[in-house]
């Protein structure tokens, strides 16, 4: 079997890369639709639903570079015609399932790759590069567009997926030519071919379905992305009396999951705070802080850290630090007890303070063990989740008149 294309016939090569991507691509979807169906609940669920994930991902990258490859071979290699051209209307239908097919090879895997690339931790592709992209920011956001761009996307690959083995199916059976024999093995006998009617008609319908789709994934995406949590799922937490007014200023926390770091912030929460700026040493005042659990944004992990097993945050929506602000020998520390659900344990948190008249800029970072408040029980390795979780508050205050 020769191995380029002919104006006939189909090469060895161009087999091969056809029937590679069909494999790889059914594969793909049929692990997409299971392991978004598969429960994670339990440390083995989650992880039984990260490996088929890795394992989708893993797959997506490498149909991502078979489709380049199998794109610049076709450039080089002459287009058999279609034996049906005399028939018009189903040759445009044909050509321009083609071309919805070749973007489909590209656009579906790389929207999955740059919404992997934006986010953060969970289901590591297996290749030894592809966690992050070149340009590509983490960015709930961004892993949102992109996200719900390879799933508008994934639905334009399956149904012309459908309309090409719809197609190659009325060929063998019905009309009874060579079309589906020739991407077999072998050489199939070939009866005159019909007159070939070039047009860029489905090229331009092609083009026009993929700026539909495209435009509606990413902003179906981008409605969602909102990079401040789920504040809507909540009300906003009553302004608080402070001697010492927050005018801006951060709670973030960082944690590890399956050895990937996942970032994310609460943006939601208020701190009351009394201090003395004049004090030398022993307690200069007391704080307390109440946090918005649903605020919170963590990256692709979000709504699993809402869940029963983790925060609550349905019967637990608040966190509370309440704690004295002492001045030590090395610096501020705030001594106090942390509530996160109904569980509630002592927290040491010291920071750094510079004051600037009735100005004070504070920034500090201690780390907690998730186990001391119930967070994640059922999640007893740390290769799954680590115990630890890295804390770092930074804000600026004014000190309001008596």
């Amino acid at each position: 079997m020769p191995l380029h294309n002919t104006a006939l016939r189909y090469g060895g090569v161009t087999k091969f890369f056809h029937w590679l991507t069909a494999l790889l691509i059914l594969s793909l979807i049929a692990l997409g639709f299971y392991a978004n169906d598969l429960p994670h609940d339990t440390q083995a669920q989650l992880t039984t639903k990260a490996w088929f994930f890795s394992l989708h991902k893993t797959l997506g990258v490498t149909v991502f570079f078979v489709a380049l490859l199998r794109i610049i071979w076709a450039i080089g290699q002459p287009k058999p015609g279609l034996l049906n051209a005399d028939k018009k209307l189903e040759s445009w239908l044909a050509e321009t399932v083609h071309w919805l097919l070749y973007g489909s090879l590209v656009i579906v895997p790389l929207a999955g790759w740059i919404s992997h690339a934006a986010a953060s931790g969970f289901a590591p592709i297996w290749w030894p590069f592809g966690q992050d992209l070149p340009f590509i920011a983490k960015s709930t956001r961004v892993e949102h567009a992109f996200g719900a761009l390879h799933e508008i996307a994934g639905k334009v690959l399956i149904g012309s997926l459908i309309l090409h083995a719809a197609g190659a199916l009325k060929h063998h059976f019905v009309d009874r030519d060579s079309t589906l024999r020739r991407m077999l093995p072998g050489e199939p006998a070939i009866g005159p071919m019909p007159t070939q009617h070039h047009s860029n008609a489905p090229v331009a319908a092609a083009t026009v379905v993929w700026a539909a789709a495209i435009a509606l994934g990413l902003g179906l995406g981008l409605l969602q992305g909102d990079e401040k949590g789920n504040t809507a799922d909540a009300p906003a937490l009553e302004q608080v009396a402070s001697q010492w007014q927050v005018e801006e200023g951060t709670i973030g926390l960082v944690v590890t999951q399956f050895g990937s770091d996942v970032q994310g912030s609460f943006a939601d929460w208020t701190a009351a705070i009394t201090f003395d700026a004049d004090a030398d040493g022993g307690k200069a005042g007391e704080v307390t802080t109440t946090v918005s659990i649903p605020s919170l944004a963590l990256g692709s992990v979000t709504d699993q850290a809402m869940g029963a097993d983790f925060f609550n945050a349905e019967n637990f929506p608040t966190a509370v630090f309440q704690a004295d602000i002492n001045l030590t020998d090395t610096g501020y520390v705030a001594d106090g007890t942390l509530t996160i659900k109904d569980q509630s344990a002592p927290i040491s948190l010291p920071f750094d303070l510079t004051l600037d008249g009735d100005t004070a800029q504070m920034n500090g970072s201690t780390t907690l063990d998730r186990r001391n408040f119930g967070i994640g029980q059922s999640v007893t390795d740390a290769a799954t989740l680590a115990f630890d979780v890295a804390i770092t508050i930074t804000l600026v205050a004014t000190r309001q008149g008596d």
